[in-house]
Parts: C-alpha cells; structure tokens; sequence
C-alpha cells in the first residue's frame, strides 16, 4: 500500500509542476517499478504491450476523419443542416449548436476536435445572433462531451481494449445516453431562451431545409456507414475507421474539392502528432496499471469499498466518485488506462455489467472535462472564443446540471444503457 500512496504522490506532484501527462505517468511507474529491482527491459516490454493492440489502430484513423472534415469544410454543412431543422425553436443556435455536435459525434469520437471543430463556427455565429458570449461557450463546451458517448468514441475504444469488452457493445450502448444527453441539453438551452428572450434563428422553411439536408446528406452518410457497420457486424471498429478515412477523401477531394494535396499532408501531420500524444499516454499509462497491478491495488480498493457496503448502487457510486476525482486532474484516456484495471475487478464482484460501467466512466470522466484545473475542452474554447479560462469555466458550470441529471438517470435506470446491446445482440 505505501508504494502504490508513493506512485500516485508522485504522479500528482509531477502534474502539479506542468509535466505533461504522459512524462509524470511514465516517470513515476518507472520508479516505483525499479524500485521494486525489476530490470528496465521489463518495462519497456510492459509499455510496448500497452499499445499493442488492434483495435487502437482505429484512434488515428477516426482522428484523422474529423481533421479531414473539418479541412474540407464539412462540417459547415453540418451546421446549416442543423440550423434549417432546429433553428426555428426559441434559442435556435443553441438548439443548432447541441445538435450539430450529435451529428458532428457520429464522425469523430471526441470531445476537443468538436470543440475545436465545430465551436469556432458555432460560438461566431451565436455571437453574430446576439447571445451572451458566455452562453455560447457554456453550450458550445457541454455539447461537446457527446461526441465521446455516441459512437464512434475514442474513449470507448479505449476503454473495450483495457476491459476487454466487445467494442461494439459499447457503441450501441451510447446512442441512448447521448441522446438524452442533447434532449436534457436542449430543454437547458430553452429555459435560458425564454429566460433572456433570446431570438429565434429563422422561421422553419421546408424549401431551406431540403437545399441545407441536400448539401448535407453525403457527410450525413458517414456516421450511418461507421455506425450502422459497426453495430450490424460488417465492419470491426478497426476496419469503419479506415472506411471512414476513405469516405471523407472521397467527398473533401472528389466531391467538394475543397481538399488539396497540401492541405490532406498537413492534416495528416496534425493526425500523426494527436495520435502520438494519445498513444504516448496510452503506453505510460500501461506500466503505471501495472505497477498497480503488480501491488494489488485492485484487491485493496475492492476490499476497501466492500467494507463500506456490498450494495450495487452504493458501490457504483464509489466508483463515479472515485472516477469524478481523478477526471478532475488528469487526461481522460490516461485515466481510463489506470482506473479501469483497478475499478473493473471491484464492479464485477457486485454484479455491474462491464458495458454499463464503461459508459458510466466515460460520462464522468467528459463531466470531468468541463472542469478545472485540467478541463481541455475549457482550454481550448478559452483560444477559440479568445475567451478567458476563467470565464469558461463560470459559463459552463450551470450547463453540468443537465449532465449530472443524465447520469443519474441512468444510474437509476441501467436498461437505458443496457438495453440496445441486448437487443442488438
């Protein structure tokens, strides 16, 4: 027990003094490793297995998607789209805003290149309309954490491989969870709407909304191809990313023509240095699991929480206290590496269903992305909306209620989790 309190003493402070992520993972698993006389050798093989893994192949491909979308200009098509449908409700681009992001989900599993893919145009616009710039960015940050709920979901991924859950399982299991997500955001969007008497966008017009749905519906193609391949069995998650890459080619450099050959080799090395940041983090992360694995922290934390109560629910709750916590201060793929093999052995020994916790875990931990003092969606909307840190954080924090209802509704209610992967099984 003392040398796992050292590891994770070490961790923190290395955060703590700005070392990225990967560096204080990697560091501290690295001591406490030889300190335990284990040669070096023996880590890097830990780190190398950490990453060698198939279904991680579909990280820098989905990755490499969104950036293509977002260089081909795909994803303002999304947006008009959107606007054409839900524009016309009282707080119109709020509405547009939350489901742009659904839609926008559905093509690149993650909550930062929403962010940064979509939040440029979505907060100008807003901006443009007349709302609070704190408002737009309030939305703008909450929508953003769908993206890694609905598939395709990097995080999810993530999560399948330490887990060894079917991947698709967990997919399926997120469209539900993301869909209440953008129906509680919504109804948030309205109570503010008619609160500050914002404006309706347009007045709905079926001949706008057939030219935007035409312009639009080759990019709609693609999240039914990635996820409706997934879920079907025709594609492993693995081989819908790679579809996805050659489907978003396909329309930025044939269709659109908005692609050049410069821009597809800068978006390529803007793939490559996300993907390495990821997978740096992934293998670091690997060896700090097993240097708690090593030291039974899995069986101390599960003998810690079954002495406080053995009752599903209460230890569930540890869980996504335990998840919340540490999704305030570190990276959320470097968190699920550690935490899954540490939480996975304690959840199954009270019955909770492996799918059902993953998307629990990733749901924490996008909550977590909202908040300081690592909140990355935060950071990035604060250069976006060249807005202060500060001021996105107190923007987004009424925008964690609708959040926070979700996820108790779904602790409460599992089969709104459960329940498609059992149907589709």
């Amino acid at each position: 027990m003392t040398e796992i309190l050292l590891a994770l003493l070490l961790l923190f402070a290395l955060i703590g003094l700005g070392a990225p992520i990967h560096v204080a993972l990697g560091f501290s698993a690295l001591a406490m490793f030889l300190s335990d006389g284990l040669p070096s050798t023996a880590a890097v093989h830990t780190i190398i297995n950490g990453v060698n893994s198939f279904p991680l192949i579909a990280i820098p491909f989905f990755i490499f998607a969104g950036q293509i979308m977002n260089a081909a200009e795909i994803t303002d098509r999304i947006f008009n789209f959107a606007r054409a449908i839900v524009g016309w409700v009282p707080g119109g681009l709020g509405h547009v805003n939350v489901g742009s992001s659904v839609i926008f989900a559905g093509m690149s599993g993650a909550a930062v290149a929403d962010a940064g893919g979509l939040g440029a145009i979505e907060i100008k616009a807003m901006r443009n309309a007349g709302y609070d710039r704190g408002f737009a960015v309030g939305v703008t940050a909450a929508s953003s954490t769908i993206g890694p709920i609905v598939p395709p979901s990097l995080p999810l991924i993530i999560y399948g491989v330490m887990a060894e859950v079917s991947i698709g399982a967990l997919f399926a299991a997120g469209i539900v969870p993301g869909l209440l997500m953008a129906v509680a955001l919504m109804a948030m969007v309205f109570w503010y709407a008619k609160r500050r008497n914002y404006p309706v966008d347009a007045s709905f017009d079926w001949w706008r909304l057939r030219t935007t749905a035409k312009k639009a519906v080759l990019p709609l193609i693609s999240p039914i191809l990635i996820v409706g391949g997934i879920i079907s069995g025709v594609f492993t998650p693995t081989e819908a990313a790679v579809a996805a890459v050659a489907y978003t080619l396909f329309l930025g450099v044939f269709v659109y023509r908005s692609l050049t050959l410069a821009s597809i080799v800068g978006v390529a090395i803007e793939t490559v240095k996300t993907t390495a940041s990821v997978l740096m983090i992934v293998a670091s992360a690997a060896l700090f699991a097993w240097v708690l694995t090593a030291n039974q922290a899995a069986d101390q934390l599960a003998g810690a929480f079954l002495d406080i109560s053995n009752n599903k629910i209460v230890v569930l709750l540890m869980i996504m206290l335990v998840v919340f916590t540490v999704g305030l201060f570190m990276e959320t793929i470097a968190a699920i590496t550690i935490l899954v093999p540490l939480l996975l052995p304690v959840a199954l020994e009270v019955g909770i269903d492996p799918v059902f916790l993953g998307v629990i875990v990733v749901l924490n931990l996008m909550i977590g992305l909202l908040t300081p003092p690592v909140g990355m969606v935060l950071y990035v909307l604060a250069k976006v909306a060249d807005t202060p840190f500060e001021e996105c954080v107190k923007s987004t924090a009424p925008f964690l209620l609708p959040l926070l209802a979700v996820l108790a509704l779904l602790v409460a209610f599992p089969d709104l989790v459960l329940w498609l992967p059992s149907v589709l099984n």
